[in-house]
């Protein structure tokens, strides 16, 4: 899947405030090995690396177009690769901090997922992840229900994509049975402010838009993109419009 930095940016403010959220649940520690997964363009890595000085971060990201962005924030301690979480997972490498904003949604199954990642943290190491509540956020079920609409799933051959992100209930279990303590669990509303509709489409069009329009061909990608504004407007008849974007942000410090 081609990701487009420039358009992912567009929303730099919005997608931050969550980072820095989960950021400030870290302990601070010397000479942390640290990972962080779904690095994006590695500005985000970048800041979090200065919070730990003496510690080594890798960012890691799928996304070759991301990463190109990186090179600019290489220094001794930190540098970035191109590699999924699966890869990671199953390296058998072992780190102080696991870290994720936002990336963790594109990876299937959680139920498995989950306890495999946990097995990658040290004992007494840390993990911490963010990532949206794809099922709860209005504009993903507006898309969601709409690719499973005649002409579009015709177009799609049939495809949607599930979201794998599973309650918070959940994932509070999954994280107390695989050795995992002090944590800290929670849903949290970050509202984005839209003067037209078109601010809300472009806020989707650079994630969970793409793996649908990759599938299309440009009349194709023209008249579901149409709809699914139209759509919107729909549903947001009034202007300036509240969007009540939901994430899920896990904290926890293993202890065995």
């Amino acid at each position: 899947m081609a990701w487009n930095p420039e358009i992912y940016d567009q929303f730099k403010k919005v997608r931050y405030q969550p980072f820095f959220d989960l950021a400030a649940f870290i302990q601070p520690k010397e000479n942390l090995r640290a990972i962080d997964l779904g690095c994006g363009t590695g500005e985000q890595t970048a800041i979090l690396s200065q919070q730990f000085p003496g510690s080594h971060f890798t960012g890691i990201d799928a996304s070759a177009e991301m990463l190109e962005k990186s090179k600019v924030f290489v220094n001794e301690n930190l540098h970035f690769k191109q590699a999924t979480t699966e890869s990671v997972i199953n390296s058998g490498q072992k780190w102080d901090l696991i870290f994720s904003n936002a990336a963790l949604q594109w990876s299937p199954d959680h139920e498995v997922l989950f306890p495999k990642l946990i097995s990658c943290v040290q004992s007494g190491g840390q993990l911490a992840i963010q990532m949206p509540v794809q099922t709860e956020n209005i504009v993903n079920r507006i898309l969601f229900d709409l690719v499973q609409e005649k002409p579009f799933s015709d177009y799609l051959k049939g495809y949607k994509r599930d979201s794998p992100v599973l309650s918070l209930d959940r994932y509070a279990q999954i994280l107390f049975d695989n050795g995992i303590r002090d944590m800290q669990l929670l849903q949290k509303v970050y509202p984005i402010i839209a003067e037209d509709h078109k601010t809300l489409f472009e806020f989707i069009s650079g994630t969970a838009l793409l793996p649908y329009t990759e599938r299309m061909d440009d009349k194709q990608q023209l008249h579901f993109k149409r709809v699914f504004l139209e759509r919107i407007a729909a549903h947001f008849p009034k202007l300036p419009a509240l969007y009540a974007f939901k994430r899920i942000l896990l904290y926890g410090v293993k202890l065995v």
